[in-house]
């Protein structure tokens, strides 16, 4: 079926599908020993920088698992390395911000992003759409305030203090920083969906830190332009620790809000917004039990995910580095026969 009829396409949209689409955030890479291979010897930003990289890392997923969509393989500090901040990922820590930022000079190193700052983009989406034919690509972007705790900690941190002091006690700064990462998302996201992209997700990965009336006030306001800047495609939203914002963020004006371990789906259907799709939520751990196991959790997440106004099957985070890709396959083909049963019967 063409790309725009896809199940996937279909479910972001609430439209019928003739089983639940199914993908996992972090597919293209680490548990994977053939991404091992090619990564050997490059850094992390070196592959995310690199055209053929790219693409055969995004399609090693594709080729292996019944997925419905592919990911675009990048990272989510890519855009604040191309606009010139200097960081590095360290195995085994993560993001690391050489001169993070604490007063207004510091964001003044912030600039917008353009299609020229990340010419291997294009590059890569280019050769993907060609590659996948019917499957589409997802392309991907960190939310202004999981960057601003980058920046603003110097790096990954467990409860990100520092950037909410400046949240609190500097307000004005604050979202002069949110202003300049929202500028910088748009113009990373806008170059994948010209290049092709036909649905972009936005990771707000440590965004549970803060509590609902803040996210109102601090936060919701800039993932509400991203998503106003992007409404040609599919738009699914997604974070950590998110429980007790689900409703805000089904408010921010994505299609799709993504849900965690920690939620059942169909309460997550109980405080989303009406008109709002569903996406999740498998505990990644559970890929480490019996297969008996994971399917019986898979299931249940299915059953739950029928409360939805639509349902796109995914793992509550990201696949873990030590999972066994024997196992995902086996996922991928159980989601899409029972949910077809599901809805059969």
């Amino acid at each position: 079926m063409p790309a725009e009829e896809s199940a996937f396409l279909r479910a972001c949209r609430r439209q019928p599908v003739p089983h639940t689409p199914v993908w996992f955030m972090r597919q293209a890479g680490r548990s994977l020993p053939e991404y091992l291979r090619v990564r050997e010897g490059i850094p992390m930003l070196e592959a995310c920088a690199t055209p053929d990289l790219i693409v055969e890392i995004t399609l090693q997923p594709v080729r292996r698992y019944a997925v419905d969509a592919a990911i675009f393989f990048s990272d989510i500090v890519v855009p604040l390395r191309a606009v010139g901040i200097d960081l590095d990922i360290k195995p085994g820590v993560g993001p690391v911000i050489a001169d993070p930022i604490r007063d207004r000079a510091d964001i003044a190193r912030l600039r917008p992003l353009t299609t020229d700052d990340v010419p291997y983009v294009t590059e890569a989406i280019t050769s993907l759409v060609s590659e996948l034919g019917d499957t589409p690509l997802i392309g991907f972007a960190g939310a202004p305030f999981t960057l601003a705790s980058y920046l603003i900690e110097g790096g990954p941190s467990k409860n990100h203090d520092r950037t909410k002091v400046m949240m609190y006690a500097e307000p004005d700064l604050w979202h002069a920083l949110m202003e300049a990462l929202t500028q910088i998302t748009i113009g990373f996201l806008r170059t994948q969906v010209d290049a092709g992209a036909r649905a972009i997700q936005l990771f707000d990965s440590w965004v549970g830190a803060v509590a609902p009336d803040d996210y109102r006030r601090y936060v919701m306001p800039y993932s509400e332009r991203i998503f106003a800047a992007m409404a040609d495609v599919p738009r699914i939203h997604f974070g950590v620790g998110t429980g007790e914002l689900l409703g805000l963020m089904g408010e921010a004006g994505a299609d799709v809000v993504g849900v965690d371990w920690r939620v059942p789906l169909d309460e997550a259907a109980r405080r989303v917004p009406v008109g709002r799709a569903l996406q999740g939520n498998l505990d990644p751990s559970l890929l480490m039990a019996p297969w008996e196991v994971t399917r019986e959790r898979a299931r249940d997440v299915l059953e739950r995910g029928r409360a939805a106004e639509s349902h796109i099957f995914n793992l509550g985070h990201g696949v873990l580095p030590s999972t066994d890709p024997d196992q995902l396959a086996r996922l991928a083909d159980f989601v899409h026969t029972e949910s077809a049963r599901l809805a059969e019967g």
